[in-house]
């Protein structure tokens, strides 16, 4: 009796239902090869190359080499400062375009779809794109890659603002303008409070985004512990290249652990 009532219930498929999965595993399996078939990519010569892959990586990247991390410290310290102020820099400018693009604060429509456009331009261009556009414009350096972030990062923070903004219920705001409230005092007393947990969650997040793009910008030349990374694997120095892509794992899944409690603590 015991047994029969902790037994995990079975989930039966009716025929139409294991039909229609058939059918979709089918095509999956058909696109799959589809995709391989046209990109030229051999599974078999692929696989059979993984040894080699291994050998070369065990050869030439193991044991790391951590002498000289601590003389690159500071290049550390310039990739997060790098993801600090794109990352702030982008949410102060996000804000004000997620105002404009956000019917309850915009009337405008034409002004609406101009700063719409515009950030969604800036938010499909890669990060490597921009940096290299930059770095072909401007050289190398730091600001290359400051402004490689912010170009990329306001597009998508002011479209995530913007939603944000939008699912904020009508009613919290109709009762400041039944009290005839300005225009400012409904953003400041009755839009910004409701908005800042959502402000607080999409910063964090592109946080994580930009320490991790900070460190490919600085692999294409635009500063940063990145440069010295590419750096080390040109002057075939394996090691200290891989002893440097330990330390950056480890910085970033510590800031991942970091801001998603903090999101988790702010909902």
């Amino acid at each position: 009796m015991h047994e029969a009532a902790t037994k995990p219930a079975q989930i039966k498929l009716s025929d139409t239902a294991r039909w229609k999965l058939g059918i979709t595993l089918s095509c999956l399996v058909v696109a799959i090869i589809l995709v391989f078939t046209s990109a030229k990519i051999n599974v078999i010569t692929a696989a059979k190359s993984m040894p080699e892959l291994f050998a070369f990586f065990g050869n030439n990247f193991l044991p790391p080499n951590f002498g000289a991390v601590r003389s690159y410290v500071p290049l550390l310290f310039q990739t997060i400062i790098f993801a600090i102020m794109g990352t702030y820099i982008s949410a102060v400018l996000a804000f004000v375009f997620g105002l404009l693009i956000s019917p309850k604060t915009n009337r405008v429509k034409w002004l609406r779809a101009a700063v719409l456009f515009v950030m969604s331009f800036l938010r499909n261009v890669p990060f490597l794109v921009w940096a290299a556009l930059l770095v072909y414009i401007f050289g190398i350096g730091n600001m290359v890659g400051l402004i490689a972030l912010i170009f990329a990062t306001l597009g998508f923070l002011s479209r995530s603002y913007a939603e944000s903004i939008n699912e904020i219920p009508d009613s919290k705001l109709e009762a400041l303008k039944a009290c005839g409230g300005s225009q400012l005092q409904i953003l400041i007393h009755g839009l910004i409070p409701e908005f800042v947990p959502s402000w607080i969650n999409w910063t964090l997040f592109s946080f994580e985004i930009n320490l991790r793009a900070s460190v490919i910008l600085g692999m294409v030349g635009a500063g940063g512990i990145g440069i010295m990374i590419q750096t080390n694997i040109r002057l075939f120095k394996y090691r200290e290249a891989f002893a440097l892509i330990l330390v950056l794992i480890l910085l970033i899944v510590t800031t991942e652990l970091g801001t998603s409690k903090l999101r988790k603590h702010i909902r």
